[in-house]
């Protein structure tokens, strides 16, 4: 079984670098691949990353209309997913965050009734395990997942950390499991050089609650009182009014700036010193990118991060702390050599565990198992 076609939502963040990271990897391994996702983002970079990966997708791209929230629409899309995967003949289908998991397994479980021999795969990439458990919307959702499971031919974690969330969250899966972290590509590796008129600390990117941004400014404004310090916000996203907001009443309009989105690699060598002070991550791109570049990066005990940086002496912050936060910066600002070293050893630590060789490698391998399983 080789004909593969992926489905997620939309084709922004670390979901979709997963995505356009595994693409031209599996097509290098034989597959045959096609892609479905929301039509409705249509910003210039957006277009030219689904451009990119064209040449790689011999199963089409399919841009089809899907909502961010639970609703009607929601069943227009799935037998839209259902229809395409027919027309593809795909024998695997591979969904990607909480809308895209329930697209492709709710269309594998239909093709099956139907007499296609399709398996499902799935990826939360956070997703529902976003949504605590004790909330109404976290019960709805966690019992939304427990349905879904069983019509899941097996999950792929990008962490340890989210496993264990699942498995505690939603239920002991029935279907085969495997963690396969997100890899690195070559390019990640170009060392961070920051600029002449780079300022001290950014931070990259959603401008919402979950990242931490608001203790960040707070941090800076202790920062301030004994040093001069300057920071780039880099970024958007529905909390960005409200910072900004924020920063002026902290007194850093002179401190602070906010440039806006832009690639990661060119908000690196803005700064000498990336921040990343999440409350919540499941496995961040944007730390594994900065530990690639060998950045000095000062970020949170959360999620998959600690099975990023583990075996080496890079220190995490407590999250929500903002007075250790503080600490962390001030130590990183007095004493640079010292953080980039620190750096420079956590780089040469992920360059051989986390690639994206590797991780097609084991996503295929996975494939091959759960179909050579159902075959027997």
């Amino acid at each position: 079984m080789n004909r593969v076609l992926h489905v997620l939502r939309a084709p922004v963040g670390g979901l979709f670098r997963h995505v356009r990271d595994l693409i031209p990897a599996q097509h290098a391994l034989g597959l045959k691949v096609g892609m479905v996702c929301d039509s409705n983002a249509a910003d210039r970079l957006t277009k030219e990353r689904l451009a990119a990966l064209e040449p790689y997708l011999d199963l089409g791209m399919h841009l089809i209309p899907m909502q961010r929230s639970v609703g009607l629409a929601d069943a227009t899309a799935y037998r839209t997913v259902r229809d395409v995967a027919l027309k593809c003949r795909a024998e695997i289908l591979h969904g990607h965050g909480a809308k895209g998991g329930a697209y492709a397994r709710l269309a594998s479980a239909a093709l099956r009734k139907n007499g296609n021999d399709v398996a499902s795969f799935y990826t939360p990439h956070g997703g529902s395990l976003n949504f605590q458990p004790s909330t109404m919307k976290g019960k709805v959702y966690m019992a939304l997942e427990r349905r879904l499971e069983r019509m899941t031919g097996g999950v792929v974690f990008e962490s340890a950390w989210s496993e264990r969330v699942y498995r505690r969250q939603v239920c002991e899966p029935a279907c085969a499991v495997r963690v396969v972290p997100n890899g690195l590509l070559p390019s990640d590796f170009e060392e961070h050089a920051p600029a002449e008129d780079a300022v001290d600390i950014v931070f990259i990117g959603e401008l919402r609650h979950a990242k931490g941004i608001d203790l960040l400014l707070e941090a800076l404004a202790a920062v301030r009182l004994n040093r001069n310090v300057k920071a780039l916000i880099v970024g958007d996203g529905p909390d960005a009014a409200v910072l900004r907001e924020m920063a002026e009443a902290l007194g850093l309009s002179g401190v602070v700036s906010f440039p806006g989105a832009m690639p990661a690699r060119l908000a690196f060598n803005k700064a000498r010193i990336l921040a990343i002070p999440s409350r919540w991550e499941s496995f961040p791109y944007i730390v594994l990118e900065a530990a690639a570049a060998g950045i000095p990066m000062i970020t949170t005990a959360v999620g998959g991060i600690p099975e990023i940086v583990h075996g080496t002496d890079t220190k995490l912050v407590p999250p929500d702390d903002v007075p250790s936060l503080v600490d962390a910066i001030n130590e990183a600002l007095a004493a640079p050599e010292e953080a980039v070293a620190r750096a420079r050893r956590l780089r040469v630590a992920v360059q051989s565990r986390f690639t994206v060789d590797r991780m097609a490698r084991d996503i295929a391998d996975l494939y091959e198992t759960v179909t050579r399983s159902r075959a027997a």
